[in-house]
């Protein structure tokens, strides 16, 4: 008898954290601020789609893409003016914002980068993981 109070307390603790639990965003604001992504880490759910406003606070242009390392290394040295085509690479102008919705079906990380000349090299990079 004890036993079984023992798994019934252990399942329902089990059950009410998992209530509790944070739920992943589905929406989320990240800002361009002094050259730099804000936040650099982001946490969204795999399979759900998140809508993402990309907010741009500097006086200079800038773009946000994200993807795998294959991804990033055409665009480092892509000859892409903007991009407005692709709801995984939005170019954002100064002062200015851009939505995108993407639903990233797999679990894993990718990183988001702006390839704008030198943007990278001073930091403009950050990362996102799909759980």
């Amino acid at each position: 008898m004890k036993r079984g109070l023992v798994v019934a307390a252990a399942l329902l603790t089990l059950v009410v954290g998992s209530a509790c639990a944070p739920a992943a965003p589905t929406d989320v604001t990240i800002r361009f601020h002094y050259s730099h992504f804000e936040p650099s880490l982001i946490r969204v759910k795999a399979g759900v789609p998140v809508t993402i406003t990309l907010r741009n606070d500097d006086p200079i242009d800038h773009e946000w893409i994200v993807g795998s390392a294959a991804i990033h290394e055409l665009h480092r040295h892509g000859t892409e003016a903007t991009h407005e085509t692709r709801p995984s690479e939005v170019t954002v102008p100064a002062l200015s914002s851009r939505v995108t919705t993407l639903t990233f079906s797999e679990s894993g990380e990718q990183t988001y980068i702006c390839h704008l000349p030198g943007h990278e090299e001073y930091g403009m990079t950050g990362r996102l993981r799909a759980s």
